[in-house]
């Protein structure tokens, strides 16, 4: 029985007509796809032109006789009253609503019209049927945050009872927790691990200590999905080594849809079918397949709230090996606004200080996570968590690999936390500056 289909639907999302409008958008040949996609663009666009005060408001005087010149929408435009930026027709009463997780630091809350709701499913459950996985039988081993008051909290273990999915802590990553989940994948015929990137790599280190092969002890286990944060390869060779499952990588945001999803060819599939992803560059104009700047995305069926030309704060590469109907994602920068301004000037991403700090601080062994926070323009913090303090040796080469890496003249402070604190979903958020930047 397709119990998760049929909860779907009582809910009042069409999952069923969902599915049937995404297979025959799969089914287009290359031509009748890049019409599809056209008239899709168009037609959103018509609209909210026509239906959406807030996006007629949005967009004003703007010249809207091409697709360029459509005005770029960012997170911080969507932070007023959600009752305000519904289309005519859309009370928070008929549509799907939700939170940002805030990690990009500008929450807000979103809506979807259901049918647009029920094809953001119809996606997921078509990239997990890749693997052989189906929501409505497979279970799922689900490292997900949960919230903390009662009503959530209720709502979340019911949608996990329909979903087949036991539930992993987030917030308590000590050895004792790993042994009760341990435990659990004795005792579960797991099909999958689905959640957080960086709690499940821990997980694995746990594993790799102990000398555990996972599937040895779940041999049902198929796979393992990693979303909502960045994705190492050296976290995901460990992965792979502690789990004996594929490791697959989701990018996605929950106003939008899956944006992106790693395929059985270890291609990283961009969704062409509900969304239209772009990269733009700092003025705004459309970069070259195979150039990196800022990706925007476009919903193409979200009536009751528009995301159009919606700056998701990511900056990213789409290959020059992709097309319209199969678009790759060549590489995921990270958040565009994760970046470090320097004494100099000189700007650099906040991954340029993950990377450098990475391979050396885990070669120390005990260290198991770890964040960089930059509390002044020439000050950056390194906050780790470990049994034992990092030795002066692995600081002095940390330090070294700053200034090649970036400029001369930088303090680093080193903080040891017994436990590194998460944003309140459970989230790392692995660089974050303090500086106010409004460059």
């Amino acid at each position: 029985m397709n119990i998760f289909n049929l909860s779907l639907q009582l809910c009042g999302f069409p999952i069923d007509k969902a599915i049937l409008t995404l297979s025959k958008i799969q089914n287009y040949n290359e031509r009748d796809f890049n019409i599809y996609i056209n008239n899709r663009k168009q037609a959103i666009v018509n609209y909210h032109l026509q239906n959406n005060s807030y996006y007629q408001n949005l967009v004003k005087d703007s010249n809207m006789g091409s697709w360029e010149a459509i005005p770029i929408m960012t997170k911080r435009n969507l932070q007023v009253p959600l009752p305000q930026r519904l289309s005519n027709k859309y009370t928070t009463k008929n549509v799907y609503v939700n939170k940002t997780s805030g990690s990009s630091g500008d929450p807000f809350i979103f809506a979807k019209d259901k049918f647009c709701h029920a094809l953001t499913w119809a996606i997921i459950q078509n990239r997990f049927g890749w693997f052989d996985l189906d929501f409505n039988v497979s279970k799922q081993a689900r490292f997900y945050g949960i919230p903390l008051d009662k009503k959530g909290y209720y709502k979340e273990r019911f949608k996990d009872s329909l979903s087949k999915r036991v539930r992993f802590s987030v917030f308590d990553l000590s050895d004792s927790a790993f042994e009760n989940n341990l435990k659990k994948f004795k005792k579960n015929k797991f099909d999958y691990i689905n959640g957080y990137t960086s709690v499940i790599v821990q997980f694995a280190k746990f594993l790799k200590k102990k000398n555990i092969l996972l599937n040895s002890i779940c041999p049902t286990l198929k796979a393992c999905v990693v979303t909502s944060e960045m994705l190492f390869e050296k976290d995901k060779q460990l992965m792979e080594s502690q789990f004996g499952v594929p490791i697959i990588n989701e990018y996605g945001a929950s106003e939008l849809d899956v944006i992106a999803f790693q395929s059985p060819s270890n291609e990283w599939l961009v969704n062409s079918e509900t969304l239209y992803v772009e990269i733009l560059d700092e003025n705004n104009k459309i970069l070259p397949l195979g150039e990196e700047g800022r990706v925007v995305v476009t919903s193409l069926y979200n009536k009751a709230h528009p995301f159009i030309r919606y700056d998701i704060g990511d900056t990213g590469i789409l290959s020059i090996h992709g097309s319209t109907q199969r678009p790759v994602l060549k590489k995921l920068s990270g958040r565009s606004n994760d970046t470090a301004i320097l004494p100099s000037g000189k700007k650099a991403a906040g991954l340029t200080f993950y990377y450098i700090t990475k391979s050396i601080i885990e070669d120390e062994g005990s260290v198991k996570e770890f964040i960089i926070v930059q509390t002044k323009l020439d000050t950056f913090k390194v906050l780790y968590s470990s049994d034992e303090e990092l030795a002066n040796s692995k600081k002095e080469i940390i330090k070294g690999q700053m200034e090649t890496y970036l400029e001369n003249g930088l303090t680093i402070i080193f903080e040891k936390h017994d436990q590194i604190k998460r944003l309140k979903n459970g989230k790392l958020r692995q660089f974050s500056s303090l500086i106010n930047q409004t460059n």
